[in-house]
């Protein structure tokens, strides 16, 4: 296990500031695979199958529902897109990146 995806996400409000550059940069070297675009860091898997790709989302669904931050999910037959950013902020901060963590164990 990571040390982001041991982490627990908290609450984020407006008028926090999003990760600078260098923290972003940072903390990207410990998800593998994710990429930086526009505030947002983002990831695709891809399955055999339609129904394992739904499973999939759903195991997503549920790690998200349980930190209380939930990313934005696009599905194309058997791709999934993982986009995370913290909207409360406009930007990126660390439960984005402890999200990114945990999805990835799945």
């Amino acid at each position: 296990m990571t040390e982001l995806a041991s982490k627990r996400c908290r609450p984020c409000e407006g008028g926090t500031p999003p990760l600078n550059i260098e923290e972003t940069g940072q903390l990207l070297t410990q998800v593998d695979g994710w990429k930086l675009e526009n505030h947002a860091i983002q990831k695709s898997y891809k399955f055999k199958y339609f129904v394992e790709a739904m499973r999939f989302v759903n195991r997503v669904a549920e790690v998200a529902e349980k930190e209380g931050h939930h990313p934005d999910i696009h599905i194309s037959y058997n791709n999934v897109k993982i986009r995370l950013t913290t909207h409360a902020i406009g930007g990126l901060s660390e439960n984005d990146f402890i999200l990114a963590a945990k999805v990835d164990q799945l």
